[in-house]
């Protein structure tokens, strides 16, 4: 039965001809009447602005409320991805164009329902330099189609996301947040999602986060940010790294710059004169843009003492994070390709172990070649995971740990594993963008995916007396799921020596205060 009363719903079905259009959904949202796609058992509202558009003044301001309109908005199709580097092939990242308008997001819900659902908002990955949330991969109707309301999102991203420099602070209020302009957008879609969800069949008193690579880190972060506190009641993790070290909005420190003094060598590439104000930093044109920020996060994690005051491990080790149950894990193979001694935009990942621990680690992996093949992955990914598990789980909130590791047999690299990102189609069941042909193996294994994270999205809780049980951290310490290709496992965190090995590392060398 489709809702009725409070929605102002109504469904609209033209007559039928030579070509018969699809049925329309018309819904109220609290900025005007919009007109969403029903196709089949969903009903799809794209393109939907939860923030006004950031652009002239507003960029590098926290994101307004969006402005109201008159008439019914078509949402039939999405907005612009937010601008951006060229796409490297990551089917993460939508179809063009782009635009600094871009701060918009895309529902899909049953079409019958009979009471609120769970709402899933989706935060997507790309290293906060790329992606959005209108590819195909994150297409929303069947994980909704499982009973929740799936929403996407849109933030900004690269230097008109993650940015500073002194001529805009010289500029804005002394209280007035900066810097971190794209977690202020995920926080302002989960506000717009707050006040609008239960118009289009959402319960938004249960709203689950989840997010992959730079969207795991900001499920982090939106976990630790006091301005998102009481937006989401469930989290999901997928390779969200875990120990990383943010810059400050101005403080330099030794080995690492401040957002301002990044910003300063910014607008010096831009060919802005030393003295630049903020007038001329916000008519730098978009294209200057389209080049990306320096590779893993390097320039832009800030801790901007308003919207991040802390950086997301140092909160969760003193149980300031957000008291909400917590699926986090990673991929077996997650940064296969990148070796220990890269240099380049990755640098050296292991520059800080001593000769005893390098020794040490060499032995756990049974010699060079195990250790340049996994030991990137365990330091970016497992370890600091596992470790945010144990901190969560040690602060009495449920927590689940897992590890992905099904590989197609069409794959065709030589991964040794489930590379980084690969999960996605799996969690989405959107395979059919994968680009090669699936076996029966991977359409099971995206079942169990789907259905072990809508039903943490429903209840907090992924279990369900038909499936293998997944261990709850707190009462199991160093149990996890494993999904490999026969199926989901419970068995003992892989590998836990090597764990062991760089979670003293870490001790040593970024104590907690």
């Amino acid at each position: 039965m489709i809702v009725s009363g409070l929605l102002s719903l109504m469904m609209v079905l033209a007559p039928v001809s030579q070509s018969v259009p699809d049925p329309v959904e018309l819904i109220r949202l609290e900025n005007g009447a919009v007109r969403g796609v029903v196709s089949g058992d969903v009903v799809a509202f794209k393109g939907l602005p939860y923030a006004a558009p950031p652009v002239g003044e507003g960029r590098w301001r926290p994101p307004a409320p969006a402005p109201d309109w008159d008439g019914v908005r078509d949402v039939s199709d999405y907005g612009a991805l937010c601008i951006q580097p060229p796409a490297n092939g990551d089917p993460g990242v939508g179809p063009l164009p782009m635009s600094e308008d871009c701060l918009t997001l895309n529902v899909w819900a049953p079409v019958e329902r009979d009471g609120p659902l769970p709402v899933m908002v989706w935060i997507h990955g790309g290293g906060y330099n790329n992606g959005s949330g209108t590819a195909a991969l994150y297409d929303g109707s069947a994980l909704a189609r499982r009973g929740v309301v799936v929403v996407t999102i849109n933030y900004r991203l690269g230097r008109l996301g993650f940015f500073d420099h002194p001529a805009l602070a010289a500029d804005r209020p002394a209280d007035e947040p900066a810097g971190n302009y794209g977690v202020m957008d995920q926080i302002a879609a989960l506000s717009w999602v707050r006040d609008n969800i239960a118009a289009l069949g959402g319960d938004p008193g249960n709203v689950t986060i989840f997010g992959e690579s730079a969207g795991g880190v900001a499920v982090t972060q939106l976990m630790v940010a006091p301005a998102a506190r009481g937006l989401f009641h469930k989290a999901i993790v997928q390779s969200g790294l875990g120990r990383q070290r943010s810059a400050e909005l101005a403080l330099d420190r030794p080995g690492r710059p401040s957002a301002q003094s990044l910003g300063v060598a910014f607008a010096r590439s831009a060919d802005l004169p030393a003295d630049a104000d903020a007038t001329q930093l916000r008519a730098v044109p978009a294209e200057a843009f389209l080049s990306p920020m320096p590779a893993f996060y390097s320039d832009n994690l800030i801790v901007d003492g308003i919207i991040l005051t802390e950086d997301v491990v140092e909160a969760f080790a003193a149980g300031r994070q957000a008291p909400v149950p917590l699926i986090l894990g990673t991929n077996s193979a997650e940064f296969w390709w990148i070796r220990p001694a890269d240099a380049g935009a990755y640098g050296r990942t292991d520059d800080a172990l001593t000769e005893a621990e390098h020794d040490a680690l060499l032995a756990a992996y049974g010699g060079p070649d195990g250790y340049d093949a996994y030991v990137v992955s365990d330091l970016i990914f497992n370890e600091p995971v596992r470790h945010l598990a144990r901190l969560h789980a040690a602060a009495g909130h449920p927590t689940f740990l897992y590890r992905f590791d099904v590989v197609p047999e069409s794959n065709p690299e030589p991964s040794g594993g489930a590379t980084h990102a690969s999960e996605r189609p799996y969690v989405f069941q959107t395979l059919s963008t994968v680009g090669r042909p699936l076996g029966q193996r991977d359409h099971d294994a995206s079942d169990a995916m789907a259905g072990y994270w809508t039903r943490f999205a429903g209840s907090g809780d992924p279990n369900d007396p038909r499936t293998p049980d997944w261990p709850d951290y707190r009462v199991a310490p160093d149990q996890l799921i494993e999904f490999t290709n026969d199926g989901p496992v419970a068995r003992p965190v892989p590998h836990a020596d090597r764990l062991d090995l760089i979670e003293a590392f870490y001790a040593r060398v970024r104590p907690l205060p």
